[in-house]
């Protein structure tokens, strides 16, 4: 079998054999051969996780054929979808039927399935997760019994958002929203100034978020706006989205970095520069095309969510951290929020949420860097992103998540021989 590897190239898995799932039925015999031999699966999405939450050590399993829209309630706006279905193509298959997903993360290359059970998020202090947006979820158990929840049932909080612990996921059922326009205006600032009207700004905008380059105080600001309006678009034109989008966020940036991984010693000062080039902009255009950001620069991440009120603060430590170490970082530190939900595993879950991700180029080594902040996040009730590298185990975690342990006994009924486990998902739920 070849060796497979994540988007990021930190996790590699050489498993026994890979299958394409055909249909429900296929996926039902899998995991019933499977379970009975002793075996163990592992569904495996577009790899976009940096963590190894999908290493696959004896079945790989790939959804891709079970993608698409399944059905559409026009009355209520829910959709059935594959689970296999990137966001990508989710998005302009939703926008035919006049829907849209309420909230999206910055990056669409994921699965949809892969993107809920990991707990991806966006931005919007009104808005949860992807997870938060579903209404049903159909999933094949080890016993290779099908079973479809709904957002009543009491097992909802744990299946909604699975790690991929407890079987196959084979469709989700969204509730959606009409589709929507963003008008989406960016512009660089002071980091401070952000951070001292930040819960202001967070209240009373759609969705906020921001970049802070780390080796100066300064920061680029996010602002997208809904807008019902169809006739309003205004995207940017043709010249301005590649020079912006493919040139120098992704092409240059990428030249920069493979500079500075030679020369550390001219971060702070490249930081400067590329904080000081940006310049404002605003446009309007689809939802999803808003949401999303393409991005070709390999990198190492870590994100954390702690108690909005703590953002300024652990921001603050970062800054003055970077001021102190010899440390060189080129990439931005980005921050995000959420509103609090009631799914078991989320981060999000029980609190207005706020979101701290670093990043590190692949050719450098990330690891003092994620060190520090992992020690910083002591202090602040933090849970880390399934999908993003961390250093905590179940111990550490059954007391950041209240209903951890309920998870944990939903887990041993429905997958009571670990079919669907992994060293990763060992660590993280015991």
């Amino acid at each position: 079998m070849r060796v497979w590897t994540n988007w990021a190239g930190t996790v590699r898995a050489r498993p026994r054999t890979e299958v394409m799932v055909r249909d429900v039925r296929h996926a039902q015999d899998l995991c019933r051969t499977t379970g009975a031999a002793g075996g163990a699966l592992k569904v495996v999405g577009s790899g976009h996780s940096f963590t190894a939450i999908a290493e696959a050590t004896d079945v790989l399993v790939r959804v891709d054929r079970l993608s698409g829209l399944l059905s559409v309630e026009r009355g209520s706006g829910r959709v059935w979808v594959g689970a296999g279905t990137p966001l990508h193509v989710l998005g302009p298959l939703l926008a035919g039927e006049g829907l849209a997903l309420t909230n999206m993360g910055d990056i669409d290359r994921q699965t949809v399935a892969g993107a809920v059970s990991t707990g991806t998020h966006g931005t919007g202090a009104a808005y949860t997760g992807l997870a938060g947006q579903l209404t049903g979820v159909e999933l094949v158990t080890a016993d290779g019994e099908v079973r479809r929840y709904d957002r009543g049932d009491p097992e909802w909080g744990g299946v909604a958002l699975s790690l991929g612990a407890l079987g196959i996921v084979t469709a989700l059922q969204i509730q959606c929203v009409p589709s929507f326009l963003l008008r989406a205006h960016e512009q660089p600032d002071a980091l401070d100034s952000v951070l001292e009207s930040l819960d202001e700004t967070v209240d009373t905008t759609d969705h906020f978020e921001f970049y802070w380059f780390p080796h100066t105080d300064r920061v680029q600001t996010k602002t997208n706006t809904r807008v019902l309006d169809a006739g309003a678009r205004d995207p940017l034109p043709t010249w301005r989205a590649r020079l912006d989008d493919d040139l120098l966020s992704n092409t240059l940036f990428e030249g920069v970095n493979r500079l500075l991984t030679r020369a550390p010693r001219l971060t702070p000062a490249a930081n400067q520069v590329a904080a000081r080039a940006l310049s404002a902009r605003t446009y309007t255009d689809t939802s999803y095309d808003v949401f999303a950001t393409r991005r070709t620069v390999r990198f190492r991440e870590s994100e954390y969510s702690v108690p909005r009120a703590s953002v300024p603060e652990l921001l603050r430590q970062l800054h003055t951290w970077c001021d102190r170490h010899d440390a060189r970082i080129p990439f931005p530190v980005e921050v995000r929020f959420a509103a609090a939900d009631d799914l078991w595993l989320s981060t999000a879950y029980g609190r207005e949420t706020g979101y701290v991700a670093v990043h590190q180029y692949h050719r450098r080594d990330h690891r003092a860097y994620f060190e520090a902040f992992w020690a910083m996040l002591r202090d602040h009730d933090a849970r880390p992103h399934w999908g993003k590298m961390h250093d905590l185990d179940a111990d550490e975690l059954r007391s950041r998540y209240p209903r951890f342990d309920d998870f944990v006994q939903l887990r041993d009924t429905l997958d009571p021989r670990r079919v669907f486990s992994n060293p990763y998902l060992e660590r993280v739920l015991g």
